[in-house]
């Protein structure tokens, strides 16, 4: 069983994101990001022992807060990551860090 925080994506140039940024989660320790294409998270979630959630900076604070749990959707276009499907802004992570500009 993995457990996994998401703190941020990558889009191409269509602004469909493409690739997140995942950090496994050990006892005391998180680790660095590392890039994941979208089939790669895909099916690093679709593993049902592993789990995900967003992992948000929060400026006021100064530190990452845990956010929502993730999980893998059958859409229309085919599977994609999504957080609590309650239709705002979180629901399909781009609210999280656009590492474009960070690490291509």
């Amino acid at each position: 069983m993995a457990k996994y925080r998401i703190s941020g994506i990558w889009k191409n140039d269509d602004n469909v994101i493409i690739a997140y940024a995942f950090h496994t989660v050990a006892e005391n320790a998180m680790g660095r990001a590392v890039k994941k294409t979208k089939a790669q998270a895909i099916a690093l979630l679709e593993i049902n022992s592993n789990s995900a959630t967003t992992w948000i900076w929060n400026y006021s604070s100064a530190k990452w807060n845990v956010g929502e749990t993730v999980t893998v959707v059958n859409g229309s276009s085919g599977n994609y990551l999504r957080s609590n499907p309650d239709n705002k802004l979180t629901d399909n992570l781009e609210h999280l860090i656009d590492f474009d500009w960070i690490a291509p």
